[in-house]
């Protein structure tokens, strides 16, 4: 059995993958329990991931081969943890082989949305780091810090469920009577560029989601394109976010780019992490 090990900025991901007969390569290891926990501290947040993984699912400690770490908190780990073999694993790597575990194909674009975004092209045998931006989930919770009365993100989702984008963006509609290219009325022409007093939490914290995911949509759409792909897998703890994918979806409208999202697509790091130990 391999453990591996996301050890994020907010949030630890642990995964344990153990092997099962199959068919071929690609079927003999599978993905068999997932934990997710939080902390202040890389060691303890690694530390309590791996403890919470084998207690609650009765993991004897001579089952586990290695323990595969990456993320933000990896480089913070020195030596082996609980005398058990530690390697660390580069993370854009870890992104790619998961998020190829996770859409059961290869040669694909992988948007992973974390604190920020990363956005790679992956492939068997290269897995390649386009870019990306440090707009993510650090950027919705650190402007609602100072826009908003709350930083908790279930809050910040249900202020901004009851929105309206018309009171803070600027839409064409607002400047142009007719449509602009491939543009109507109701796309954003400025982000906030509006801000009418009048404007509400709720519309300020709407105003915040959709101009976080209209960049990662953006980057995203160029990257599928410059790929000459039509579809684009996200990743991520922000791949979850209903709101999110609505922002995303209108973009596959106006781009016909395609998002797809995995299950359990939070946990892909840390798949590709203990995935990454046999040689994907």
């Amino acid at each position: 059995m391999i453990i591996g090990i996301d050890i994020g900025s907010t949030t630890t991901k642990a995964v344990s993958v153990e092997e099962v007969p199959g068919s071929g390569t690609d079927d003999r290891r599978r993905v068999i329990r997932k934990i997710k926990t939080r902390a202040e501290d890389a060691v303890t947040s690694a530390t309590g991931a791996f403890g919470k993984m084998i207690v609650e699912n009765n993991i004897r400690m001579t089952d586990i081969e290695r323990i595969m770490i990456t993320g933000a908190g990896a480089g913070k780990l020195t030596g082996n943890l609980f005398g058990i073999p530690t390697e660390k694993v580069d993370e854009i790597r870890a992104i790619g082989i998961g998020g190829m575990f996770q859409a059961r194909r290869e040669n694909i674009i992988i948007t992973n949305i974390g604190t920020g975004t990363a956005i790679i092209d992956a492939q068997r045998d290269s897995i390649v780091h386009l870019g990306g931006s440090g707009v993510g989930g650090g950027t919705i919770q650190g402007l609602a810090k100072k826009l908003l009365p709350t930083t908790d993100f279930n809050g910040i989702m249900e202020l901004a469920a009851a929105g309206d984008l018309g009171q803070v963006d600027l839409r064409l509609g607002d400047i142009m009577d007719t449509w602009l290219s491939f543009l109507n009325r109701e796309s954003t022409a400025s982000n906030f560029g509006k801000m009418l007093d009048s404007a509400r939490n709720e519309d300020i914290a709407l105003g915040i989601i959709n101009m976080v995911y209209q960049v990662i949509g953006m980057l995203s759409v160029f990257a599928a394109k410059s790929r000459n792909t039509g579809r684009v897998v996200v990743t991520g703890n922000g791949s979850d976010n209903p709101l999110g994918k609505r922002v995303l979806a209108e973009l596959t409208g106006m781009y016909k780019i395609e998002f797809e999202y995995p299950a359990d697509a939070a946990y892909t790091t840390a798949i590709g992490a203990g995935l990454s130990f046999a040689g994907f």
